[in-house]
């Protein structure tokens, strides 16, 4: 029978001289799943704003739309009320796409702000994992040359 090398063991070994520290891990994690949570309020905000807009531009319309719908007593009439629509459709759309052009506009601000801010907060996180395990690694490889 003929010996076998056992690789876990060894490898085992080798990771235990070469100590991780998993808190890096955990805080990178706990910061990623905290800026998701950011997004998915701010996406979440959003979306209602925009169903809160929509609802009230269609109850306005269904309001002016009665208008056209009553019967008038002469046929001009009958332009008048659809050209008055037609006016106040035209003047809703545009109140309405600027509400909506606000909705994204500060969705994207609070985007581009939360994205600096966690670049800035990764860029220390990592800087401050990175002088932590250098400073282990070199522990351990004097520790190591000391032997």
């Amino acid at each position: 029978m003929t010996k076998t090398n056992d690789y876990t063991k060894m490898f085992q070994d080798m990771m235990g001289a070469f100590p991780m520290d998993m808190s890096a891990m955990e805080g990178a994690f706990k910061s990623q799943a905290a800026m998701g949570e950011k997004f998915s309020k701010m996406a979440i905000d959003a979306a209602n704003q925009s169903v809160e807009i929509s609802t009230k531009w269609t109850k306005d319309t269904l309001g002016k739309i009665g208008e056209v719908t009553t019967v008038k007593d002469e046929a001009t009439d009958y332009t008048k009320a659809m050209t008055d629509f037609a006016s106040a459709q035209a003047e809703m759309a545009a109140e309405n796409m600027a509400a909506f052009a606000e909705v994204a506009k500060k969705v994207q601000m609070e985007t581009v702000e939360m994205m600096l801010a966690s670049g800035k907060d990764m860029g220390a996180e990592a800087s401050a994992a990175m002088k932590k395990a250098t400073d282990e690694v070199t522990k351990a490889a004097k520790k190591a040359s000391a032997k």
